[in-house]
């Protein structure tokens, strides 16, 4: 049986933080996505989830320090999770989108990044 774990995403960016190690750099960004339906009394309702991605500077991933807050961007990657232990000692399990390609929608001609 053949495995798959893929996820796309288009949405906003709403935060960007960008890091060094090792002379590569590492974008933790969050995406916002919208999901709209209507309720049982036909009102519209608009459900934004947020997403964090990690885009690691690659070959063919480079200026990273073009994506911003508002940003629209399409994200395709994997899902991963992770334990970890916060600060109150309990644990918990994040999940996280490992990018590798990453692509600029609101520009004129829509930036390319594949990892």
């Amino acid at each position: 049986m053949e495995q798959l774990n893929r996820i796309e995403l288009r949405g906003a960016v709403g935060s960007v933080r960008l890091q060094t190690f090792s002379e590569t750099k590492v974008a933790r960004i969050t995406v916002a996505t919208n999901y709209a339906y209507k309720d049982k009394n036909g009102s519209a309702v608009i459900e934004t989830s947020w997403h964090n991605v990690i885009a690691r500077e690659g070959k063919n991933l480079r200026d990273l320090d073009k994506l911003r807050k508002g940003s629209k961007v399409y994200v395709q990657g994997r899902l991963r999770y992770q334990k970890y232990t916060g600060a109150d000692g309990v644990e918990r399990l994040a999940a996280d989108i490992v990018a590798n390609r990453l692509v600029i929608l609101d520009e004129e001609s829509p930036i390319r990044y594949e990892m």
